[in-house]
């Protein structure tokens, strides 16, 4: 049975770099950290590459999980979606005054779109990180709409 999601995995140029703003900018904590040596079949075959070489590490903040790999191997390629590309577009972030955090956040070199704004039911802006990653800020006005934090949390 599938219980709900672990953790998201991203990869950087800059391990140390993107650890150290996801810390600073977010709150995120170090929860574990590894790598691999060129030559270890078994992850070679596990991630789909040869001759993979990389370091990791796992940071989190509440039940939210990124891991994060700085590959050294297989030419790593810099990609900047938007919100229109397939697949995974963006990280979102639940806050409790996304005002506050867009001025905090804005004060420490995020870039973002625009000025956080949204509805009666939610707040919301989007920005990018470090890496240009699309990071939304999301502040739950109305605690009766149907995706409010608190009753995903409670949720089995």
């Amino acid at each position: 049975m599938i219980r709900g999601v672990h953790h998201l995995a991203i990869s950087t140029p800059d391990l140390d770099r993107f650890i150290d703003h996801y810390e600073r900018w977010f709150g995120f904590e170090r929860a574990g950290e590894g790598g691999w040596e060129t030559g270890n079949e078994r992850i070679d075959t596990m991630v789909g590459l040869k001759d993979s070489k990389a370091r990791y590490a796992m940071i989190r903040l509440g039940n939210l999980h990124i891991e994060v790999f700085e590959y050294s191997s297989n030419d790593p390629q810099d990609m900047r979606p938007r919100m229109c590309d397939r697949g995974l577009t963006h990280l979102c972030l639940y806050c409790d005054d996304v005002f506050a955090e867009y001025e905090r956040l804005k004060d420490l070199g995020m870039e973002f779109n625009c000025p956080p704004g949204g509805s009666g039911m939610t707040r919301a802006t989007y920005g990018r990180d470090c890496d240009g990653n699309v990071v939304e800020l999301l502040q739950i006005v109305d605690p009766e709409c149907g995706f409010h934090f608190e009753k995903q949390v409670g949720a089995a």
